[in-house]
């Protein structure tokens, strides 16, 4: 029998689970997140290994979703300096690349030029590329190089030139991002996306070549290896070493696939709750609702595709504090991963939201006498603060006044009470408290197509069905088993503001791995 190995940091805890081939979990195990994360996720491989009776040799796929390219962005560190091209002169030259930026992380970029070229938004060229303007920036060194140009979503070929002749001047070994390949309609955030990317390449490399490096002294020789993106679906190490900015946000997917599986549920709302944060999503199709809108990570709006999700500060070891006026307050600082040790039900001196679940009887865990002096007034007003947190944030996933299905997920969501206002049911399915390393598990592989084109020149069913090709094609690409794949999300929207019929056309297809 093949086995998969999942693998997902969390703030809190680092989760592993291993599946057989029908999807069933064989063993699962909860470790401490170290600092260094890399410590905690090799833990989480060692007992989860030696907690069951599974040879290695059966273990045939490993998949990680990690917090270390979200980590780096946010704490500046490991970032990589990159050289900013954009292709857009004179039609951008307004508005600068990194105007909006936080000033510590402008650092990142040491050299940035605007040269010649671009299209139209009907895909007509603006200017031809400045070949020798190009030539001229790369001559200078530069470790990792971020190309974006005006409208390049419809036609890359410029975008593909220059980076051409990035490794014609600085060479093979160059790290090269190209905005057509990251982000969506919209310089100015797609350039954003695609300079975080650049900037990650030391990280992503790091992080990849040691999980295979430790795989490996684990006696994990003969595993395919996949890092979860920010869709729901994974990516080979390969790709996640030209675009580790799709790593982001996979903790919150990884949790909404998987309480997707365990709950045998396609739409709902997935509420994650860990020991620091409880992340609230929306599942549509089986699959994370992407956000609409602008997303801004460390700081920086960007506009590749990302969940829609809304994280509140609450986790199981959020601290509850008594205040002289009689009220409560729970969060949003946590005693994290030191629970074990810090909280009251284990022989600590902080009051959590963990030991107001015990006192209440919604949770055994650790000594319940610890808390038995507690108050239980003061219980349940700590209780009604931590309800009325989710409450909010499922209101504010939701797209209609109607009640939905709710699905708790992640090893916090003891503290969540069972009836809430807004859900017409609460379910806690088996597993759900290491549904983001299952989520990671059970991940397919994706296509996604993204084109503007206008009715008028073709039929709708046509482009479509070109688009759906286009789409196929990326997901088999990534390893997907061809008779597997299907359309989990199509929308076309008309795009007033263009002349003629024009419409933005969006699909994503998803398949088993092959």
């Amino acid at each position: 029998m093949n086995y998969r190995l999942g693998i997902d940091v969390g703030g809190t805890n680092t989760d592993a689970v291993i599946i057989d081939e029908n999807l069933n979990v064989a063993s699962q195990v909860k470790v401490p997140t170290t600092p260094d994360v890399y410590t905690g996720i090799m833990n989480a491989v060692r007992a989860v290994l030696s907690s069951g009776s599974i040879d290695k040799r059966d273990i045939t796929m490993a998949m990680l979703g990690t917090t270390q390219c979200t980590n780096a962005i946010v704490e500046r560190k490991n970032l990589v300096p990159v050289g900013v091209l954009r292709i857009g002169a004179p039609a951008t030259a307004g508005i600068q690349p990194m105007t909006d930026w936080p000033e510590d992380l402008k650092k990142v970029v040491y050299r940035s030029t605007i040269i010649r070229g671009g299209y139209e938004y009907d895909g007509k060229e603006l200017n031809p590329l400045d070949e020798e303007a190009a030539r001229a920036f790369f001559r200078g060194h530069v470790d990792s190089v971020a190309i974006s140009g005006v409208f390049s979503t419809l036609r890359n070929e410029q975008e593909v030139r220059a980076g051409e002749i990035a490794r014609q001047v600085l060479g093979a070994d160059v790290h090269i991002s190209l905005s057509s390949e990251i982000g969506s309609m919209g310089l100015i955030e797609r350039e954003n996306a695609t300079i975080l990317n650049a900037a990650l390449n030391k990280v992503a490399r790091t992080f990849t070549e040691g999980f295979e490096k430790s795989l490996k002294e684990e006696g994990l020789e003969n595993v395919s290896l996949y890092l979860s993106q920010n869709d729901g679906t994974l990516m080979s190490i390969e790709e996640a070493r030209r675009y580790p900015v799709l790593t982001i946000a996979c903790g919150p997917t990884n949790s909404i696939r998987g309480a997707s599986y365990l709950s045998h549920i396609s739409n709902a709302i997935i509420v994650d709750v860990g020991g620091t944060t409880t992340d609230v999503g929306a599942l549509q199709n089986g699959f994370p609702r992407e956000s609409g809108v602008a997303v801004t990570i460390g700081g920086v709006r960007t506009n590749f595709r990302m969940p829609d999700v809304v994280s509140i500060g609450l986790g199981g070891g959020s601290i509850v504090r008594i205040h002289d006026d009689g009220s409560v307050t729970v969060g949003p600082d946590s005693v994290g991963y030191r629970i074990t040790s810090e909280a009251l039900v284990f022989g600590g001196s902080t009051l959590t939201a963990t030991d107001v679940a015990v006192r209440l009887g919604f949770a055994d865990i650790g000594d319940r006498s610890r808390v038995a002096s507690l108050d239980e007034k003061t219980a349940l007003k700590a209780m009604d603060e931590i309800r009325n947190k989710v409450e909010e944030a499922i209101d504010s996933m939701k797209l209609s006044g109607s009640d939905v299905t709710v699905v708790l997920a992640g090893g916090g969501s003891v503290i969540i009470p069972p009836a809430l206002k807004g859900a017409k049911e609460v379910i806690v399915p088996p597993y759900s408290d290491c549904a983001n390393a299952i989520g990671s598990a059970i991940s397919k592989v994706s296509g996604y197509y993204e084109k503007l084109v206008s009715y008028d020149e073709i039929e709708r069913e046509q482009a479509i069905k070109l688009a759906t090709n286009e789409a196929i094609l990326e997901a088999l690409k990534a390893g997907a088993r061809a008779d597997s794949v299907e359309v989990v999300e199509l929308e076309d929207v008309p795009l007033q503001y263009y002349p003629g019929n024009m419409v933005r056309i969006r699909i994503k297809v998803a398949g088993d791995l092959a």
